[in-house]
This record gives C-alpha cells, structure tokens and sequence, in this order.
C-alpha cells in the first residue's frame, strides 16, 4: 500500500475516533484489541458506562503500572481500574445484560465485515485454535448497535471490507458502522457508505484497498 500521501491513524488514534462518537450516558462493551483503548480516550466530562462480560460496569482507564489491583481485570485479562459507583455481579447477570438488549453498544475488532454488516472475527478458518465464538456472538446479537473497530487491509494488502465474509461468521448482520485506519464508514441498505476518509486518500485510492463497493454519499475530510 502506498501511503506516501497519506497517514494511516494508529491503533490510539482509531479508538479515539470511537470515543469522539460515543453520546453521554451510553452503556458500551468493548471487545479485545483497539476496542479496549476506547474507555481511555473518552473525555473527562462526558460519562460513558462501560461493561465487561466477565461482570462488571464502570470500567475506568487503564491503570499506571504501580496502581494495578490484580483481582480487577476485563474479559480480556487485561488490568483495569473501577469508576466511582462501578459495581461487579455474577456472570449470568453479565449476560442478561448482554443478551436483554441492555447496552446501546459494543465495539470489536473483526478479521472481515461484509457489506450487508456480517461480521467475522474469531476464526479466520475451520481448523483455528480458538474452541468457539465465545461470548462476541452474544454481544454483536445483543447489543443495540455493533461498531468495528479495524485496520483497512491484512498486512498483505488484502481487503477487510468484503462483500461477503471468507470466514466463520459471529454474527449476520449485526455491524452498523466501521472504523479503520483509513476511513469511517456505515453499513446501509445499501451496501458500504463513506462518512470521512484520513486526509490526502482520494476515493479511488480506498476503493482499490476495499472489497465491496463504497458509496461516495456525505464524504469529508477527517
């Protein structure tokens, strides 16, 4: 990929974008990977409840390496610090959360999200070591909304952006809006439709790394 004319957004810069979109008060799932930055990129006044399905609401940022509290992590196994009036309960109630349509949102990484918003991200073949979807099937089920948060291409330059996912689906359907290294973009009925790119691609360029068509409808500059 040539990126002469262009800077990609980092895994930081990406999760910030997120965060900029996330309305008060909403109650939001962050996957593992770039989705897990998300919670230290919301800004100071804005409350943003955030959830773990291992139990826990009012997740806060990561923790300095000399505040960890061992027995406080995420589903990721990642350390993490509680918000005042945060609360831990039991791992069934976690999922009542999650498969009640209680959170207005969860965010994931995926390998492929297809143009109808079917979403790929735990196997990327049959024979994977992963033993099963886990709990991203219930989340992207469950969830009022799905975002995605994910790099443009495969570091072989393969698209992310397909029309139809090569591997075993979490969820049909279930992606509303894309966040990549290089553009944001809404799954519609009508397939993919841009809503900013990074400054200096052109459409063409993203095109050429995309794999289903992209809508030029309500571009700007990021």
């Amino acid at each position: 990929m040539d990126s002469t004319s262009w800077k990609p957004r980092s895994r930081r810069e990406i999760a910030a974008r997120i965060a900029q979109d996330i309305p008060e008060g909403w109650y939001v799932n962050l996957g593992i990977g770039v989705p897990t930055l998300v919670a230290d990129e919301v800004p100071e006044d804005r409350e943003v409840v955030f959830h773990s399905e291992n139990g826990i609401l009012g997740i806060g940022p990561a923790p300095d390496e000399g505040d960890v509290n061992p027995w406080l992590i995420n589903a990721g196994k990642q350390y993490i610090t509680l918000q005042p009036g945060g609360s831990y309960f039991h791992h069934a109630d976690s999922f009542a959360i999650i498969r009640g349509g209680h959170l207005d949102l969860c965010v994931l990484g995926a390998y492929q999200v297809a143009a109808n918003g079917d979403i790929a991200n735990w196997a990327t073949s049959e024979n994977d070591t992963a033993p099963a979807v886990g709990g991203a099937m219930d989340l992207a089920v469950g969830a009022r909304r799905v975002w995605v948060a994910m790099n443009h291409v495969t570091k072989d330059g393969a698209p992310r952006l397909v029309e139809s996912c090569a591997y075993p689906l979490t969820a049909p359907g279930a992606v509303g809006r894309i966040y990549t290294d290089l553009a944001v973009i809404d799954v519609t009925p009508r397939g993919f439709e841009l809503v900013e790119m990074v400054p200096g691609i052109t459409h063409d360029q993203l095109q050429g790394m995309t794999g289903a068509e992209l809508r030029p409808a309500r571009v700007t500059a990021a």
